[in-house]
């Protein structure tokens, strides 16, 4: 497996990209994510209230942008250190996770230090109460069938507690097993119709897993063709016939990793982001139909924008 993260490379590999970018142009996004920042130090959704998943949407996309100020970081301290790691689901445990690391990045402190030594063994333990017969990782310890996302997700929690997926060949099997015929890949078995994020969470599993190959790369860039939007994004699937931010980045993601910048005109994207899902008074919406703009999908713009940046340098 990669010895750097995924997620802290892709994080470097963001800010280089956003760097082709004027500071004024991306000043109103900082001011947007800043200004969802709770009293009790956390992030919020459209809900309103602070959220951990919104919470690591937010952080990331600040440590992008610079980092974090020593006021931001210290009012997320507070915040993170009011969970504990046991009762925390899969994804807000990488949220956590994650944003302790931006914390301590960003001269805050080492939040892991107060948890007990063996606190990496014993989540390890936790994740593999998830394994499914199939290979793969479900959403929670009811489930019965692998989740390539949540596969995904837990990959990615090992490499931040620095442990070894444990029988990588079976994972690796189950991802093969979610690929379909039109070259993409599907979220749990039953499905026939590929989607545009679980084929980017597969990708990118099968690249840490060091599994990926010429004949998937084919079929990849296949299938992604297959759901270029006329508007110059992604769209979620071959069904759904607008794009949208999270499936835009996502695919472009793949792209770029597996080479195939071809398929895209990198300008039409830049269009669609700038024109259609970029407010200019900072933040992303999810699509042209939203009316709102939130942390998680300012992340993916702001994703996508980094992406065109690194592409052109």
């Amino acid at each position: 497996m990669n010895q750097q993260p995924y997620l802290v490379h892709l994080a470097l590999r963001l800010a280089a990209g956003l760097e082709q970018y004027p500071a004024s142009d991306l000043k109103k996004h900082r001011s947007f994510i800043c200004s969802q920042q709770q009293p009790d130090g956390g992030f919020s959704g459209r809900e309103g209230g602070s959220d951990l998943y919104y919470t690591g949407f937010a952080v990331r996309s600040l440590g992008i942008l610079g980092g974090l100020e020593p006021a931001e970081t210290e009012s997320l301290c507070g915040y993170l250190k009011s969970f504990s790691l046991e009762t925390l689901t899969t994804i807000d445990l990488l949220s956590w996770l994650y944003c302790a690391l931006i914390v301590q990045a960003s001269g805050g402190p080492d939040l892991l230090s107060e948890v007990p030594e063996n606190w990496n063994t014993r989540i390890a333990e936790r994740l593999e109460t998830l394994r499914t017969e199939d290979g793969g990782y479900a959403k929670s310890d009811q489930g019965a069938l692998g989740s390539t996302y949540h596969s995904f997700l837990i990959v990615l929690i090992y490499q931040l507690i620095g442990v070894d997926v444990p029988s990588p060949n079976r994972l690796i099997q189950f991802l093969y097993d979610m690929q379909r015929d039109d070259g993409g890949f599907v979220e749990i078995a039953p499905m026939k119709r590929s989607g545009t994020n679980p084929t980017a969470a597969a990708v990118a599993t099968l690249i840490i897993l060091e599994a990926m190959d010429d004949e998937l790369k084919s079929d990849v860039r296949d299938f992604l063709n297959q759901v270029k939007s006329a508007e110059g994004g992604f769209q979620a699937n071959t069904r759904i016939p607008f794009a949208d931010g999270l499936s835009t980045f996502t695919g472009l993601l793949t792209a770029q990793d597996l080479g195939l910048n071809e398929i895209m005109d990198l300008e039409q994207v830049r269009k669609f982001m700038q024109e259609w899902l970029e407010f200019p008074t900072g933040g992303f919406r999810g699509a042209s139909w939203d009316e709102q703009a939130d942390v998680e999908y300012t992340f993916y713009g702001l994703g996508v924008l980094a992406l065109l940046g690194q592409a052109t340098q």
